[in-house]
C-alpha cells in the first residue's frame, strides 16, 4: 500500500471508531438529559461516522487504474464523495432548524446535568485531535477528502464549545437549547456550504491561477529559442492525474519533425515541473 492510500485508511479508521464511540455518549446524554441541541451534536458525530466509511470506500475506488471506460483513472471519486458528505451535512443541518424551531414553539425548559459538561468537553478534546490528524493526513496525501474529513471533524468540535456555553447559561434561560440547536444547524450547513462550493468547481473545472500558468509560460519557453506564445492552455485534474492540454505558434515553412520535437519538450517540461500529462498542438504563426 503506498504512503497515500496508507494515511486515507488510517484516518478513515480512526474516524470511524472514534465517532462511533463518541455518537454513544452524547446520544446517551442528550436523551438523559432532554436535551435536542446534544441529540443533534450526536446525529453530527455519527454524520462523520458515515463520511468517513466514505473516504474508505472512495479511497479504494480511486486507486483503481486506468481501463477501458475510465481512460483518466478513477481520482475523481474522491469529489465525488466529499459531495456526498457535502449533502449529507446539508440535510442535517436542514432538519436540526426545524427541530430547533418548533423547540421554540414549546417553550421547553433544558436542565443540564454533569452528564452533559462530561459528554460535551471529552467530544471537544476528541474531535479536536480527529481534526488536526485529518489535516496532517490531507497534506502528507494531498488528498481533498482527507481536508473534507478534517472540516467535519472540525464543524463538530466547534459545535461542541457552542453548546457548553450553552449548558452554563441552560439554567436561566427556557430558550438556551433550541437557540443552541439553531446555532449548530447553522454550523453544520456552513461546513457543507464549504465543502460543496470547492468540490463542485473541481468537477465542473476552473480556470488555473496567473501563477500557474506564467510557470507553465517559463517551463516550455526555456526548451526552445523559438518564441513559443503558448495559449488555450486547459488543465482538467483527475484526482491523482492532471491532464493539460494547450497550442503553441510555430513559423509555418517549420518542418514537421522539428515542430514535433518542440512538442515533445515543451510535454517533458511541464512533466517534470508541473506533473501534468499534457498534449500540445503547434499552429502556423499567421494564424
Amino acid at each position: 500500500m503506498c504512503d497515500r492510500n496508507k494515511y486515507i485508511v488510517r484516518e478513515g479508521w480512526v474516524s470511524i471508531i472514534g465517532n462511533t464511540l463518541l455518537f454513544v455518549l452524547k446520544y446517551w446524554a442528550g436523551i438523559v438529559t432532554g436535551s435536542l441541541a446534544l441529540i443533534a451534536d450526536a446525529w453530527h458525530t455519527m454524520s462523520d461516522t458515515i463520511s468517513s466509511v466514505i473516504v474508505l470506500i472512495a479511497g479504494r475506488i480511486s486507486r483503481k487504474p486506468a481501463d477501458n471506460d475510465h481512460p483518466f483513472g478513477h481520482g475523481r471519486a474522491e469529489h465525488i464523495a466529499a459531495i456526498i458528505i457535502g449533502v449529507m451535512l446539508a440535510i442535517i443541518a436542514f432538519d436540526f432548524v426545524v427541530g430547533a424551531i418548533e423547540k421554540f414553539g414549546t417553550k421547553e425548559k433544558t436542565v443540564f446535568g454533569t452528564i452533559a459538561w462530561v459528554a460535551t468537553i471529552f467530544s471537544i478534546l476528541s474531535k479536536e485531535a480527529m481534526a488536526q490528524y485529518a489535516f496532517w493526513a490531507a497534506r502528507k496525501a494531498k488528498s481533498s477528502i482527507l481536508k473534507a474529513d478534517g472540516w467535519h471533524h472540525r464543524t463538530d468540535a466547534l459545535s461542541s464549545v457552542v453548546i457548553l456555553i450553552g449548558i452554563a447559561l441552560g439554567n436561566q434561560f427556557w430558550w438556551t437549547d433550541a437557540v443552541l440547536s439553531f446555532i449548530v444547524a447553522l454550523m453544520i450547513g456552513w461546513a457543507s456550504y464549504e465543502i460543496l462550493s470547492k468540490e463542485i468547481t473541481s468537477l465542473l473545472g476552473e480556470s488555473p491561477s496567473e501563477e500557474i500558468l506564467a510557470g507553465i509560460q517559463d517551463a516550455a519557453q526555456k526548451t526552445c529559442k523559438q518564441q513559443l506564445n503558448l495559449h488555450h492552455i486547459h488543465i482538467h485534474n483527475y484526482g491523482q492525474h492532471t491532464e493539460m492540454s494547450c497550442h503553441i505558434k510555430l513559423p509555418p515553412q517549420m518542418p514537421l519533425e522539428e515542430a514535433h520535437e518542440i512538442c515533445t519538450k515543451v510535454e517533458i517540461a511541464i512533466k517534470e515541473k508541473f506533473g501534468y500529462i499534457s498534449t500540445v498542438h503547434p499552429e502556423p504563426i499567421e494564424w
